[in-house]
């Protein structure tokens, strides 16, 4: 009788971003021969799998991928509407989930595939603490950059000073140089969670994670790739068993199928278009919708904006009005962003510089108008306006005016909006190049493959 195939165990906080990355990782894993199992824990709403197709137990190495529900150990059940409140599921989570986990790898070993090890995302620190329970090797999957994964952790483990949130000198000090690669911050531009109250429940997510990454974690593999972010991966990895892996999107999304949006792209020249989005979770004020409305019509530019539905009544009542495809503009509450930027139409950005984001924009060729909020937002604002050279950022809170400048200093063919094309083009081609076949992050993820079949095999 044949050996079961190895099996990994992807394990997510249920946010769209995070769930996102680890799912395009796991189909590149399950491409190369492995058998990957993803835990659901909330209702399959929150999670958008039409790409990820559902396998067989003895179907391998398609690039296909299971799906387990998470239940028992007093966990809620998963259509109970408190997990839309984050912070109370992340809580609840902390407390049940390590028990719930255990109990399905032992479920999987009963059912013939027992699990390998198990791939957790940062911030669910219990799916690593499951598997250290029953005796499985885990790899923590960081979706943010190195940098700033390098950042929490010369400050969790008092590898180099930080300045304190009271800091007279306020966020505009200078932070002294701890990352190669990364410019020198402000301390408004460093990671929000490093000054965030002990007892918020991200935060202990996070420094559970960190500190207890050595005993829980045998990979670290980091959602960037080496020739973005080589000095920080290099000067990390005398800490950590980092491997660049990204950027994880799905090139799926980029298919001929046509939609809503790409529809009306379609209809525009090429680089014309303003893209607007600031993610699943950030929400602007009121004030902030009017200012950014007003901007955008004020440069006479045709734009995309994605206002998700909790916040469509923040929107100006002329502008909710005609959104559609009236007007210069188009207001929607969802599209597929990956696709949206590869569009030839559009010729920029405005972003909150999510790091699920920053990554798509710099594999899409396309300058950004950076508007960070908060976790790592700051510090991926000011990696990709100096260090990357691909946009500008937009002071807070915004103007319209500045909004405005902020998208013709992008957007007109000046030899500074040029500068930042050709930057962002560069980029472009070496992201693709990455994770394309003999490319770093390709060889990265085929080495934890590697390492992955030969565990159990005594090398």
């Amino acid at each position: 009788m044949s050996s079961p195939p190895r099996h990994v165990l992807l394990v997510s906080a249920p946010l769209q971003g995070h769930v996102n990355p680890i799912l395009v990782l796991g189909r590149r894993l399950a491409s190369s021969g492995l058998l990957v199992t993803f835990v659901v824990i909330a209702s399959n709403a929150i999670l958008k799998l039409k790409h990820h197709h559902v396998v067989d137990d003895d179907d391998v190495g398609r690039g296909a991928l299971r799906f387990e529900q998470l239940h028992g150990e007093g966990l809620w059940a998963p259509d109970d509407p408190r997990y839309r409140d984050i912070d109370d599921a992340a809580r609840h989570l902390d407390d049940v989930a390590t028990p719930a986990v255990a109990a399905l790898i032992r479920r999987q070993a009963d059912a013939g595939r027992p699990v390998t090890c198990v791939v957790s995302n940062a911030f669910a620190p219990w799916g690593l603490r499951a598997a250290c329970s029953v005796g499985v090797p885990g790899a923590m999957l960081w979706t943010q950059s190195c940098a700033v994964l390098s950042l929490y952790y010369r400050y969790f483990h008092s590898l180099a000073a930080f300045p304190s949130v009271e800091d007279a000198t306020g966020p505009d000090a200078p932070v002294v140089d701890v990352v190669p690669g990364l410019i020198t911050l402000t301390a408004g531009d460093l990671p929000a969670l490093i000054h965030a109250p002990e007892e918020f429940v991200w935060r202990r997510a996070l420094a559970s994670d960190i500190l207890g990454i050595h005993e829980t974690a045998s990979w670290v593999l980091v959602n960037t790739f080496d020739e973005l972010e080589h000095a920080a991966i290099q000067d990390l990895r005398t800490h950590l068993p980092i491997l660049p892996v990204g950027p994880l999107f799905d090139d799926t999304e980029n298919g001929d199928v046509e939609d809503e949006c790409t529809a009306w792209l379609d209809e525009h020249p090429p680089r014309s278009v303003v893209f607007v989005a600031f993610g699943s979770l950030v929400k602007l004020s009121r004030d902030e919708m009017a200012e950014v409305a007003a901007g955008l019509a004020s440069t006479g530019r045709p734009f995309l904006w994605v206002v998700r539905h909790d916040s469509r009544d923040l929107l100006p009542a002329d502008m909710a009005a005609s959104s559609g495809s009236s007007g210069v503009g188009k207001v929607v509450p969802w599209c597929e962003q990956r696709r949206v930027l590869a569009h030839r139409a559009v010729g920029c950005f405005v972003t909150h510089c999510g790091w699920n984001s920053t990554t798509e924009a710099l594999a899409a060729g396309v300058p950004v108008v950076a508007y960070p909020a908060w976790s790592d937002q700051r510090t991926n604002a000011a990696f990709l306006v100096d260090v990357c050279g691909v946009g500008v950022r937009l002071p807070t809170p915004p103007t319209r005016v500045a909004l405005r400048r902020c998208l013709e200093d992008v957007m007109r063919g000046t030899q500074e909006g040029e500068g930042m094309r050709a930057k962002a083009d560069e980029w472009k081609g070496k992201a693709i190049a990455a994770v394309a076949e003999g490319g770093s992050s390709c060889s990265a993820t085929r080495d934890f493959v590697g390492a992955v079949l030969s565990i159990g095999d005594g090398k």
